[in-house]
């Protein structure tokens, strides 16, 4: 089996906050800094991994939709996880919810989030050995 490494950085900065740095330079500010004045908060942790899932399966439904030629004006994708209340606060559930805007073919939409979720977004297959995964869709056109 062929394998691809991936390595991200994370600063400390001070308080809670930290900054994360991605395999490619973008940066993104994590945490929270109660003594700043005012206060301030940045990402959470737990929900830069919903994050993940939803921008992973994003990526593939909008590549898969556009390489079929369906006129696709705009996708948002809620995912909304459910973690046990007590430490380490895992998650037990992840749902996305995809809001397709355009006037795409119901049978494409379908399909291209099943073969995201089934074959090609990688955090949802880490995911899947622990997490039950969920998803619905919507078009608006």
């Amino acid at each position: 089996m062929e394998t691809v490494k991936g390595t991200v950085n994370l600063r400390w900065t001070g308080a809670r906050m930290m900054l994360g740095t991605d395999s490619r330079g973008a940066a993104i500010p994590i945490g929270y800094n109660r003594e700043a004045d005012p206060p301030w908060n940045a990402v959470k942790p737990s929900d830069l991994l919903l994050l993940a899932a939803a921008s992973c399966s994003a990526y593939d439904v909008v590549e898969i939709l556009e390489k079929q030629r369906e006129p696709l004006l705009g996708l948002d994708v809620q995912c909304t996880g459910e973690q046990i209340t007590a430490q380490p606060y895992n998650f037990i559930t992840v749902h996305l919810k995809y809001i397709v805007k355009g006037p795409v073919t119901p049978q494409k939409v379908e399909r291209a989030i099943q073969l995201s979720e089934e074959k090609y977004c990688s955090v949802l297959a880490t995911l899947r050995a622990g997490v039950e995964l969920s998803s619905e869709y919507e078009i608006i056109e």
